[in-house]
């Protein structure tokens, strides 16, 4: 029973052993580097597979990663696509005559790790010349690198550059510019391959402005690279009013923990920000996007930043969820062709380079079958017809930005090497141009000062200030039924300088997330639109402001006017502050209500005077008339007359001319008509007091002084006007202030002072006859109008003591109103108080009209 069980013991052990040695077969290849040996050596570090740091186990498993959201193949390509440039530059290099003619070019390639517990694991191997390095130490004369090529990321060249500086061996980087890189203290034996690129922000701006989206998400790697790239959009976006909603950094070290982790709750919480910026690697995006798949329900517009993200377009064919979720997004690429590279790529053979391990591995995961060197019993060998071309179609034969660049480096450190070759010839023997005695410092001389034209035409230097005319492309993921998504150009950036730039968009081919209808919006708050203007909140960003409607005159006619812009004297604003419209000219027309009721009141006061003025001529001889200075009377029924005479000219369109016969009518007529009362009131007091003994005031009486009066009042009148016109004269005004849709058209004063001292004098006139007409009251006499004129002058004062008041609170043409109401009320007071009554007795009492009346109630006061 013993004997069955150990034999089959023994059988399984020999299948496992069996397994093991074919599985150990199917991976020797798995190794830290490869090698093409040649005359000379450049030292590569390329980022084939990454290791990974799973939660708080602090041992670094050394592995490919296969994430479950990308195709295995169209992940590693991106790096094996480095490798193969490698391959194809030397090739050429190698079969050029003109270029290091009888000397072959080899490399040896590392992996450079992305952690960075890792970092000097290639460059020591490369070093000690053994898998198991040995600092300080080299067991292999034959692996002399005269230069290294390296640097996907900044954070790895930096860290090699500080061990590679110890021995004076120059490195050029194929990654990204980096101004700390370029720091020639720090790292003088560093070279940086792609120029120095500050278009992309730009470019980024520019989209983010054509849209209008003020509101954004910033999402960055934590590297150099993302940290340079985050202070430069954010100083673009701040030139151009464009607000950062919240900034993200993911650490760029394949940590689980904390990739997973980045942004989510920034994400869930600024809903408003409907776009994002993106810059990361390819791989990092990958990681990010694996966490927020519950984004799906909420798309946003998500805007690729780094240039080769052109790659993700196959890499999402086969993944819904992330080709949904990405799907209406932008990505910004440069369009990089290397001549001979795609037909280098198509003609490519499992056996064209036997022995190279990375070779090997690449048709592997490439196409699942072992190359004729590998024995691989899991996967079948590979077909004599097998093909890149046929794989994956056109996309794969996209070349990337980073494999240009190490395509460009291979030229620079190659034309360097020819350069100094050819020196060494000119001043040396044949034995000191042998290759084998060159030195890895002897190139920086060369390098700093290499020039030339590759073969797509560029021209290769390593000058940091010259100009290059840097273009991208702008592409918009879309999507169709049938889950595959794509990237379609919908427009370019050029930029030749920060002044020479162009853009162009295509809006009608971009396809926007399904949960928008329309052109997606990402501000804090919504445009002012015209007729209001923005006013920023304190201690808010100045995308997030308040609208205010614009006040009355002025406009915006714009979307977010910082200020609004007032209209011009001749126009005013609407009700939705968005045009100015031409005013309206007025004035106090006979047309206006106002102007016709003032001009009908006029005009029947000026019938009444004629009336009364009829009347008094006509019973010119009776009493009533000649007992009150019938002379003097008919030069007050004049004088108000004309008063009633003169409100017409302030109604009416007004002119230079009416301007000023306003005021010389209204202070001549009125002083005309308040001297003449007061000549009848001192007639009054003289007539009274002539009767009394005493020869002054029979004498004064009989001298006539009373007529003189009225030239007298009048003449000091005539030369305050003189002054007035002579030295201020009243003028046509536009009040444009007063109403907003009309235009007001009046007389100015010219000089107030003047104006209220031709006032003050008729002031003076009025309250002189009230007093003198006050104090004569009661004089005895049948006829006595005493009582009359000082009724009639207390009606005046009180109409223009009002008038000053209420003529100072209004304003444009309703001053103009409240000044002919004046006129108009004092002229009737003075009519009427003082010529009713003798009316009245004239035509219905004649019988009081009499001598003999007179007599008998003279009479009748004596007993």
């Amino acid at each position: 029973m013993s004997l069955p069980l150990l034999c089959l013991f023994l059988l399984l052990q020999s299948l496992f052993i069996l397994g093991e040695m074919n599985h150990q077969s199917c991976f020797d290849y798995w190794k830290p580097s490869t090698y093409m040996k040649a005359d000379i050596i450049l030292g590569a570090f390329v980022p084939i597979y990454i290791t990974i740091i799973e939660g708080f186990n602090k041992s670094h498993k050394f592995f490919e990663f296969k994430p479950d959201i990308f195709d295995n193949f169209l992940e590693r390509w991106k790096n094996y696509q480095y490798l193969l440039t490698f391959y194809f530059a030397i090739e050429e290099i190698n079969k050029d005559a003109n270029l290091l003619p009888n000397v072959t070019l080899g490399f040896h390639l590392y992996n450079a790790f992305n952690s960075h517990r890792r970092t000097l694991e290639g460059p020591l191997m490369w070093l000690s010349g053994r898998s198991e390095f040995i600092p300080n130490y080299k067991c292999k004369t034959q692996h002399n690198a005269l230069g290294i090529i390296a640097g996907n990321r900044p954070e790895f060249s930096a860290a090699i550059g500080t061990l590679l500086e110890l021995y004076k061996v120059p490195q050029v980087t194929y990654g990204t510019f980096d101004s700390v890189l370029s720091e020639k203290d720090t790292f003088p034996s560093l070279y940086q391959m792609s120029p120095k690129d500050t278009a992309l922000t730009q470019g980024v701006t520019s989209l983010l402005l054509h849209f209008g989206w003020k509101w954004v998400g910033l999402i960055v790697s934590d590297d150099l690279k993302g940290k340079e790239f985050l202070s430069d959009l954010k100083a673009e976006m701040v030139s151009k009013d464009i607000c950062v909603a919240y900034t993200e950094k993911f650490q760029a070290k394949w940590n689980y923990q904390l990739t997973f982790e980045v942004g989510l709750m920034n994400l869930i919480q600024h809903t408003q920000a409907n776009v994002h910026v993106f810059y990361g690697d390819t791989d990092d995006l990958g990681l990010f996007f694996m966490k927020i798949k519950f984004m799906k329900a909420r798309r946003k517009v998500w805007i690729m930043a780094k240039s080769h993200f052109v790659y993700l377009e196959s890499a999402f064919n086969k993944v819904n969820d992330l080709m949904d979720l990405l799907e209406g997004s932008f990505s910004f690429s440069k369009k990089r062709d290397i001549p001979g590279f795609n037909h280098f790529l198509e003609g490519l053979t499992p056996s064209q380079y036997p022995g190279e391990l990375y070779f090997n591995k690449f048709w592997i995961d490439t196409f699942y079958c072992s190359p004729p060197p590998v024995l691989c019993k899991i996967h079948k060998p590979c077909p004599l017809n097998i093909s890149l071309k046929t794989k994956q179609g056109k996309n794969v034969m996209v070349t990337s930005e980073p494999s240009f660049s190490i395509w460009n480096a291979v030229y620079t450190v190659a034309h360097t090497l020819h350069k100094m070759l050819l020196r060494t010839t000119e001043m040396g023997s044949h034995e000191d141009t042998n290759h084998e005695r060159l030195l890895p410092w002897q190139l920086h001389p060369f390098l700093r000062k290499i020039q030339f034209t590759n073969a797509a035409g560029d021209q290769i230097c390593f000058d940091e200030n010259k100009n290059h005319v840097e273009k991208y492309d702008i592409q918009n993921f879309m999507g169709h039924t049938n889950h595959y998504s794509f990237l379609v150009k919908v427009g370019e950036f050029v930029s030749r300088s920060p002044q020479d730039q162009g853009f162009f968009i295509n809006e009608v081919m971009i396809k926007w997330p399904s949960n928008f209808n329309q052109t997606p919006q990402s501000v804090c708050t919504q445009s002012c639109g015209p007729g209001f203007w923005k006013i920023l909140e304190d201690e808010r960003p100045i995308c997030c402001f308040s609208c205010v409607l614009c006040p009355e005159s002025y406009i915006s006619n714009e979307t977010d006017q910082q200020e609004c812009i007032p209209c011009p004297l001749q126009e005013y604003s609407n009700s939705e502050r968005n045009i100015c419209l031409p005013k309206s000219v007025t004035f106090l027309s006979f047309e206006d209500s106002l102007g016709m009721a003032l001009s009908y009141t006029a005009l029947c006061f000026s019938v009444s005077t004629a009336v009364v003025l009829g009347i008094f001529l006509k019973h010119q001889d009776s009493p009533i008339v000649k007992a009150n200075n019938r002379t003097l009377s008919f030069i007050l029924l004049i004088s108000l007359l004309l008063c009633f005479l003169c409100s017409f000219l302030f109604i009416g369109h007004p002119s230079a001319a009416s301007c000023i016969l306003q005021q010389i009518a209204f202070a001549l007529v009125f002083t005309l008509a308040l001297s003449t009362v007061l000549a009848k009131t001192i007639t009054v007091i003289l007539a009274f007091r002539a009767l009394k003994p005493g020869r002054t005031m029979r004498r004064l009486l009989v001298s006539g002084i009373h007529n003189s009066v009225i030239p007298i009042c009048v003449l000091i009148q005539f030369i305050l006007l003189g002054v007035w016109l002579g030295t201020s004269p009243p003028y046509i005004e536009a009040d444009a202030h007063s109403e907003q849709s009309h235009i007001i058209i009046l007389c100015n004063k010219g000089s107030l002072t003047a104006f209220y001292c031709v006032l003050g004098y008729l002031g003076i006139l009025a309250l002189g006859s009230f007093t003198l007409a006050f104090l004569a009251r009661n004089l005895p006499d049948t006829f006595n109008e005493a009582k009359f004129l000082t009724f009639s002058m207390l009606v005046f004062c009180s109409v223009w003591v009002t008038f000053l008041p209420v003529y100072h609170s209004t304003k444009d043409k309703a001053m103009v109103a409240v000044e002919v109401f004046s006129i108009l009320t004092s002229s009737a007071g003075l009519l009427g108080c003082i010529f009713f009554t003798k009316c009245y007795i004239i035509l219905v009492k004649p019988d009081e009209n009499s001598l003999k009346y007179f007599k008998n109630k003279t009479q009748s006061r004596k007993n």
